[in-house]
This record gives structure tokens, C-alpha cells and sequence, in this order.
């Protein structure tokens, strides 16, 4: 079987979660079916780069669009891909980002990770709500197979675009095999940061307001200041960012945050390492991957009971209602209070993490695959 993959989307290092997703992927499908053929579509940003398993691990083939430009991702998408993908003899074309060519001598299989542009569209800037409008739809219709991530998105993709529910596949995506090596030290994170000897509350996510992160402010301005932890707000800043700082400010709130933006892995593993608590009010998520990356190092979580979280989180998490800021305030401090059920809860978030895996992914992956050459 000689699969392509539609990786025409991914910029490295500003994709995201989507990125994620292509570099765990790869190296797990050759290691479940070493006989599968990976041909790999990429742009000129990512053949530029030259890092990552596209290219090292499997060949690829450039497809000239810069794919920062929303308008050439598509044209070469929807125009020169199907041509590409057809004259180097795929089998079967897995697109890995939500959208994906309409037509094609071959088989479509489309991962789709959310519908949030559908049911959050302030999630998205510019005018990528718009294409996504179109093209989430087309792909659902004209895919021979779907993968969901989660059983909250197949109930989406059936709610709203009526997608026969023979036709979608749960595929949960996995979390890391090992852990990075080399943290920055707590003692050097207390003192950069000057969080004294304060809790530490962490929650990692994009400045978007489907993260709800205003919601945690609130939740924090109820929470006595001799009980307050500092909270850090790694991930990348959006032009939502500066409404979240004045909302700390009007909260009285601003000087127990610590906006990061984008840290080094080396910190990042550092922080996970010094949080009391990871919570995630998120009102929307596909899969929900933050949750079991905290939960697998050991990191207490509380969590929304929103979409896809209560399914990956299980009863690792304490859940609460994301519109609720009384309930995010008393989960914190159940936790922060309580070392006990804390240190509970770390076991259970390990466990809990350990049921996902890339090479079940890739498993699952590969059965859809095998599908969408059946229904030839």
C-alpha cells in the first residue's frame, strides 16, 4: 500500500497541535507496518526547514506554495496535490489537518480534529473562519473515510454535517514515549519568574477565547490572596492577549499571573515539574492532548467537562464547569488544599495517560486505511 500524506498545511514550529500530530504519527505507522510505503506532500516552509520525519524518516515531494498564505494552501491543496498525489501512484491519501482535496484517482482519508470554527468561530482570526466554512464540509462529503480523535467529535461531524457514522473512525491520538531530559531547575524558575515560594498553578494553552482563560482570572480574583497561587500562562500570544491582561488588571489579579509566551522545551518540562495543580477551562477541544501531557508527568489536573475532556481526562481529573468561575475556584483549591487527594490524583493522571499511545494510533490509522481501500 502506497499512502501519501497531506502535510501541505504544517509550517514547522507554527502549527501547533496538527504538527504534533504528523511528527508522532509518521515514525509510528513505519514501526506498525514496515512494509507501508509513506510518501509525504509538503511545502516549500517545511522542505526549507529540513527537520523532521518528513524527509529524514520518509521521501517527499514539494508542493511550491508558501503555506502562510491561506490562499495558496488551498490552490495547492485543492489543484496541485491530486495531480501530485497521482502521478508518484498513491493508494490512498491521508490528509492530517482537517481539510483536504475533493477530488483524486485515489482514496481519501481525512483526520478531523474539531468543528470548532462551527461552534467557537471567535477562535479563529482573520479570515480563516470563512474557508474552513467551505471546506470542512467538502472534505467531510467528498472523504471515503474519516478519522475523528475523539468520540465528541464524531458526535459533531454527525450533528452537524450529517456524516453517516459507518463512514468515521475514533482514532485518539497518543502522548510521548519518553519525557525530554534536562528541566530548568526549580530553584532557577522561582527566581526567574518571582514566584517566591508561592503554589504554582499552570495552564498551557494558545491566548484564544475558547481557552477560557478569563474565566480562570475570575476564578482566581475568589480565591483569597493568602491562598492565591501563582498562575503561569505559557503558549503563544494572539491579538486576544492584551484583553486578557486588562482583564487581570480590572480582576486585581495581575500580579499573580506570569504571561510566558512560546518557552523552550527545556522550561516547559521545568514548569510541569514545579506545578501544585494543571488546570484547562478550555470550552472546546477536539482531543484535549494538554490534559494528558500534564497528567503523564505526574501533574494534578483539574479540568472543564466540556467536549471531548471528560472522555480523555476519565477520573483522573477533577472536572468543573467551565462557565462556573465559583466551581474553577473551588477546584483549585480542593487540590491545592488537599496533598492527599493531590498526590491521588497524580497516580491516577499517569495511569490514565498511559492508555494513549502513538503506536495505537497508529494501529487504528492503519485499519482506516485498509477501509478506504475496500470501499473502492
Amino acid at each position: 500500500m502506497h499512502v501519501g500524506l497531506n502535510l501541505i498545511f504544517l509550517v514547522p514550529g507554527e502549527t501547533g497541535g496538527m504538527e504534533t500530530y504528523a511528527r508522532e504519527l509518521i515514525p509510528a505507522l513505519l514501526q506498525e507496518r514496515p512494509d507501508l510505503r509513506l510518501t509525504a506532500f509538503i511545502n516549500r516552509e517545511a522542505h526549507e526547514a529540513r527537520s523532521g520525519p518528513w524527509g529524514d524518516l520518509i521521501p517527499s515531494v514539494t508542493i511550491p506554495v508558501d503555506a502562510r498564505d491561506r490562499r495558496q494552501w488551498v490552490i495547492g491543496e485543492q489543484r496541485y496535490l491530486p495531480r501530485a498525489a497521482a502521478l508518484h501512484g498513491v493508494d490512498v491519501l491521508h490528509s492530517l489537518a482537517t481539510t483536504s482535496p475533493a477530488w483524486g484517482s485515489f482514496r481519501r482519508v481525512t483526520t478531523i480534529h474539531d468543528l470548532i470554527y462551527r461552534l467557537y468561530p471567535e477562535a479563529h482570526f482573520g479570515l480563516n473562519t470563512l474557508g474552513l466554512h467551505a471546506l470542512v464540509p467538502l472534505s467531510a462529503r467528498r472523504s471515503h473515510r474519516i478519522i475523528a480523535i475523539s468520540e465528541s467529535t464524531r458526535r459533531d461531524l454527525q450533528s452537524l454535517f450529517g456524516t453517516p457514522p459507518e463512514k468515521i473512525d475514533v482514532v485518539y491520538e497518543g502522548t510521548g514515549a519518553s519525557l525530554p531530559l534536562d528541566p530548568v531547575p526549580a530553584a532557577e524558575l522561582r527566581e526567574r519568574h518571582s514566584l517566591g515560594d508561592r503554589p504554582v498553578l499552570l495552564s498551557a494553552s494558545a491566548k484564544r477565547p475558547v481557552k477560557n482563560l478569563k474565566r480562570l482570572l475570575d476564578a482566581l480574583a475568589l480565591i483569597p490572596v493568602e491562598r492565591r497561587p501563582v498562575t503561569i500562562l505559557p503558549g503563544y500570544p494572539t491579538p486576544y492577549e492584551p484583553e486578557l491582561r486588562e482583564h487581570a488588571q480590572t480582576q486585581g489579579v495581575a500580579a499573580d499571573v506570569r504571561w510566558l509566551g512560546w518557552v523552550s522545551d527545556a522550561e516547559l518540562e521545568g514548569l510541569y515539574a514545579l506545578a501544585d495543580l494543571f488546570v484547562f477551562p478550555s470550552l472546546y477541544e477536539g482531543f484535549g492532548l494538554p490534559v494528558l501531557e500534564a497528567m503523564r508527568r505526574g501533574v494534578p489536573v483539574a479540568c472543564s467537562n466540556r467536549s471531548s475532556l471528560p472522555e480523555i481526562a476519565g477520573d483522573a481529573a477533577l472536572l468543573f464547569d467551565p462557565e462556573d468561575a465559583h466551581a474553577i475556584a473551588q477546584a483549585i483549591e480542593r487540590v491545592l488544599g488537599d496533598p492527599a487527594e493531590a498526590e491521588l490524583m497524580r497516580a491516577a493522571g499517569r495511569a490514565q495517560a498511559e492508555r494513549f499511545t502513538w503506536q495505537a494510533a497508529a494501529r487504528g490509522t492503519v485499519a482506516t486505511y485498509e477501509r478506504a481501500l475496500r470501499s473502492a
